[in-house]
């Protein structure tokens, strides 16, 4: 028996949509030292983990090697044996055709603590997001979970087609597309009615659901028209017959889109929020890390004299991160600043203030640090003010506001790192044509971006993608680099990049891509 402290959670991540994980399944993500994650999970759920994450598959892939069911058992038991707590995070739920049950028995054995966490399955799932009621009052009084994929091993199998064709109600099978024809057949001929209502759902609740109905002697047939791949549920019965009505999320504006997120990962949690309502996937691709200054004795002298000054601006979200967190760091609070009053170049940067208990005097109405300097000139003669920026930029508010009588100090609070290298896996998205669009959120993305691009010996036109920029100020900047910009954002915001290109997309009659 395993005698070391650690745990084991065996987790459901639900069938794709990362916002369908439990909360109690984040909050184990965020304890655990190592997570071991099948290839079914979106990798945007691990957004969520603090520790060592791994992935494992029963399929050789380009991700990761093969792992056979014992070899998981061991890693996971070696791992709680270590003291380390571990997240098994799995597809859908764990105890619906997720070998959970075979985790656990392991793990009981070896006698190492673990629980359960349920998650949302993908029947249930895959049914709401395609509008089919896996129950109704009127249709269908039960459901049925089964197994379109037995274990082959089996001496026969423990399927009776004749009790299933004659189950009243809705008949939900897993893992079957490739047995789709003989399902159909055995059901028909088994007494199902041949014009029973069905659909095959596959890649539900991701930006690439795709949904094909047809009666059930149909069904096949179908299938192999749409060239449809796994994963993918089959549903019979006339539950079925209500996606017709209420079918709601392949409606989304920008299902199928990839959009490159340009912004740091820790950066982009909004984008991607707003990416997955549209429809669309977010491709995460930061181009820059942030980082604090090399030091921070400028910084430090500053905040010991900020009674002098009249203003301070700032021009970030990341520059009110790493401005107000030094005086925390530091022994100080938000009464440091009760003497100042506080610009903010636009409407994230002004929220970015409101966790330190603080509200912008001055907002521009356009987000551009020309406008910042226009709305302060006329209170800067005579006045003392203080610019908390990045390492690099334009000198747009020094040079202005200096024009107009002010006293401008300038001190670095964060730095911006460029990355040596897109991910491999936005590089092959790039060259199979398969990233649709690139945000860029400012006119040092737009630089790196085409940098990267040119490393990799990529093109932006052969290449297909389309770039979205943030501000004409990035536009001009994306143009001067060779980057040809399709949208420019009315709000200098990401959801206002997001909303250009929901824009482009109406305005050509419809989604941009087939969500294939």
């Amino acid at each position: 028996m395993t005698t070391g402290a650690g745990e084991v959670f065996l987790v459901g991540a639900g069938p794709g949509d990362p916002g369908l994980l439990t909360l109690k399944g984040k909050e184990c993500l965020a304890r655990a030292d190592l997570v071991l994650y099948d290839g079914l999970v979106n990798p945007l759920i691990l957004r969520h983990a603090r520790g060592e994450v791994e992935r494992t598959s029963r399929a050789e892939g380009p991700d990761g090697r093969r792992l056979d069911q014992a070899e998981i058992n061991r890693r996971l038991i070696e791992a709680a044996g270590e003291g380390k707590t571990v997240v098994r995070l799995k597809g859908g739920d764990p105890f619906i055709f997720g070998r959970g049950a075979e985790e656990a028995d392991a793990l009981a054995a070896a006698g190492i603590p673990y629980e359960i966490v349920p998650g949302i399955t993908a029947a249930t799932a895959a049914g709401a997001y395609a509008g089919i009621p896996l129950t109704h009052r009127s249709d269908a009084s039960a459901v049925a979970f089964v197994t379109g994929h037995e274990d082959p091993h089996k001496p026969q199998s423990l399927l009776d087609y004749d009790a299933l064709a004659a189950f009243p109600g809705t008949l939900v099978f897993y893992m079957g597309l490739h047995r789709v024809e003989s399902i159909c057949d055995a059901l028909i001929s088994a007494g199902k009615a041949e014009t029973t209502p069905a659909a095959v759902i596959c890649r539900a609740t991701t930006p690439h659901q795709r949904t094909v109905t047809a009666p059930l002697q149909q069904l096949a047939d179908a299938v192999r028209s749409a060239e449809l791949s796994p994963p993918s549920l089959i549903i019979v019965g006339e539950a079925a017959a209500h996606r017709d009505r209420i079918a709601w999320f392949e409606r989304r504006p920008l299902l199928g889109v990839r959009i490159g997120i340009t912004r740091p990962e820790h950066q982009a949690g909004e984008a991607i929020e707003r990416c997955v309502d549209l429809g669309a996937e977010p491709v995460l691709m930061p181009t820059v890390d942030i980082l604090p200054p090399s030091e921070w004795t400028e910084v430090d002298d500053a905040i010991a004299r900020l009674s002098a000054y009249d203003w301070l601006i700032f021009t970030s979200a990341n520059g009110v991160g790493g401005f107000l967190g030094r005086i925390w760091e530091t022994g100080g609070d938000a009464r440091r600043m009760s003497t100042l009053k506080i610009a903010a170049i636009g409407e994230a940067t002004a929220i970015a203030l409101a966790p330190w208990g603080l509200r912008a005097d001055l907002v521009p109405e356009s987000f551009r640090a020309e406008e910042l300097a226009a709305a302060l000139a006329p209170l800067a003669d005579g006045r003392r003010m203080l610019w908390a920026r990045a390492d690099r930029g334009r000198d747009v508010l020094p040079n202005q506001l200096s024009a107009a009588g002010a006293t401008v100090d300038q001190v670095v609070v964060y730095r911006n790192v460029d990355v040596e290298a897109l991910p491999p896996a936005t590089v092959s998205l790039l060259r199979t044509r398969e990233l649709h669009w690139i945000g860029l959120s400012s006119p040092s993305i737009a630089r790196n971006i085409a940098r990267l691009l040119e490393a990799d010996g990529i093109g932006a036109a052969e290449s297909g993608v389309r770039f979205a920029a943030i501000s004409p100020v990035t536009a001009q900047a994306a143009e001067e680099c060779g980057l040809t910009v399709s949208v420019t954002a009315g709000d200098y915001t990401w959801n206002g990049i997001l909303d250009a290109i929901v824009d482009a997309s109406a305005n050509q009659g419809g989604r941009l891509f087939d969500s294939g």
